[in-house]
């Protein structure tokens, strides 16, 4: 079996390629398999495969905001659980989280913060290593 198909998936959109390649090998080394995507839009076209556990969205990407893209995945289809990442926490942006039930972390990240933020949002083992 594949062992990619074992572990919680874990799909990050950022369009800082360093972002995306060093949050890749955090969440790899804690046992997740990762997707990567570089806009809103790239990640509305992903075709369906493993479901994922969590998202990982940047708010601030060209076209499609990362709370957008979430908005249009969810009207889609059910509930997936989702962390903003951002540079400019606000006001506006915290409140617009909140209504859609989800936490903002701000960068730059500590893996083990994101790791943790991603266990109290999916239903993920704690020690997947």
């Amino acid at each position: 079996m594949d062992q990619s198909l074992s572990r919680p998936l874990i799909v990050v959109v950022d369009d800082d390629l360093a972002v995306r390649r060093s949050l890749e090998f955090a969440l790899d080394l804690e046992g997740f398999a990762v997707e990567t995507y570089e806009s809103g839009e790239a990640l509305l076209l992903r075709n369906a495969g493993q479901t994922p556990a969590c998202l990982v969205l940047d708010e601030r990407l060209p076209g499609v905001s990362g709370l957008g893209a979430l908005r249009q995945l969810r009207a889609r289809h059910a509930e997936t659980p989702a962390i903003l990442i951002t540079s400019h926490p606000g006001p506006r942006l915290r409140e617009a989280a909140a209504s859609e039930g989800v936490p903002i972390l701000e960068k730059p990240l500590l893996s083990e913060t994101l790791v943790a933020a991603i266990q109290a949002v999916a239903e993920v083992p704690h020690d997947l290593r």
